[in-house]
């Protein structure tokens, strides 16, 4: 199973934690760059904050607020101030586009592999900041590492999901000494509020076998509920584990992946009329058009691509499974997820 091939993995979980968390993301690049700031005093100071050293050439003295505008939205950054002299983040005026970037590149990795010095100490590196010292690193990883775990384990008892979408990325990581492939399983839901939430993210080398299962069981044990329709590609292993940890929610085949997976169907001189005819499916008032018009297309496809009539005709009740859900329901599943929103590029 694949994510957006547009989206390189070390981008895909930064998006998803951006489009999916906002205010996740905003807490913890204010945690981060907060704690580079406070560092970089502590190095001018010549000694850590309240604390007593024959090494200390100045000490601080509160802090100022000042706005910092990012894709998730403005955060009040508290900049320390010194008792003698002046302390500015110059990476932050100077690299604010870099800074944002790197600080959110830490993050996503964060949230999937856990936080070491080494993942902290690279993007410092790369905003030019200098003098800081290992033990301050570790603190700042320990800090981030915090706020992480608390998310991750965070209890989901505030209110029912009725719609869940799950999906995952194949990677490839070191392990051991060996480079062997991973899947990172993400779960997204619209929760009680209408808002989508990223219920869970998770590295596993298990898709097939124990890896679903063992995840969705987790957000169950965390107190995911109310679940009334799962949406995800047809992996077997994760269409079995749905329907063994899930009870009562039914299922529907993510139309995005099975567009992906319809288009290797025909040729690809014949991908843009094919895929834009698949689309109209979905784009109907009631349940009776939505069945009448997947009649319509497996029939028009028939004459020039009956491989891919076949296929759409084998798919019909797993890819139209939303119709029974009133059809204000539809648009809330359509404009709540992005991989749903996205028209699939053709495969060539």
């Amino acid at each position: 199973m694949a994510a957006d091939p547009s989206v390189t993995p070390e981008q895909w979980p930064a998006k998803r934690i951006e489009t999916g968390e906002p205010d996740l993301l905003r807490s913890m690049v204010k945690t981060m760059a907060e704690a580079l700031m406070s560092a970089e005093a502590d190095t001018l100071c010549g000694a850590g904050y309240g604390e007593r050293s024959d090494e200390r050439t100045n000490s601080r003295n509160g802090y100022r607020k000042r706005e910092w505008d990012t894709r998730a939205g403005s955060i009040e950054l508290a900049i320390p101030k010194l008792r003698s002299g002046s302390y500015f983040p110059h990476w932050l005026l100077e690299r604010r586009r870099r800074a944002e970037q790197a600080l959110i590149s830490l993050i996503a990795t964060s949230y999937l592999l856990g936080v070491s010095t080494r993942r902290v100490d690279k993007p410092v590196e790369q905003l030019g900041i200098e003098h800081i010292s290992k033990s301050q690193v570790s603190q700042m990883a320990k800090v981030l590492d915090e706020q992480v775990e608390a998310f991750r384990t965070r209890a989901l008892d505030a209110g029912p999901c009725t719609f869940v979408w799950l999906d995952a990325l194949t990677q490839k990581v070191r392990e051991g000494g060996r480079i062997i492939n991973v899947h990172v399983l993400v779960a997204t839901a619209v929760n009680a509020d209408g808002r989508r939430e990223i219920l869970g993210l998770e590295v596993t080398s298990a898709e097939d076998g124990a890896g679903w299962p063992a995840f969705l069981r987790g957000l169950v044990a965390r107190g995911l509920s109310g679940v009334q329709l799962v949406i995800s590609d047809c992996h077997a292993g994760l269409v079995a584990a749905i329907g063994a940890t899930l009870a009562g929610a039914a299922w529907r085949r993510c139309r995005s992946h099975y567009l992906r997976n319809l288009l290797t169907c025909v040729n690809k001189s014949a991908q843009p009329f094919v895929a834009p005819l698949v689309r109209t499916i979905f784009d109907q008032p009631d349940a009776a058009s939505v069945r009448t018009r997947h009649a319509w297309v497996v029939q028009t496809l028939e004459a020039k691509h009956p491989a891919a009539a076949e296929h759409l005709d084998a798919a019909r009740e797993d890819l139209i499974a939303f119709a029974a859900f009133p059809r204000e329901i539809w648009t809330q599943i359509w404009s709540n997820n992005p991989q749903e929103r996205r028209q699939p590029a053709a495969s060539g």
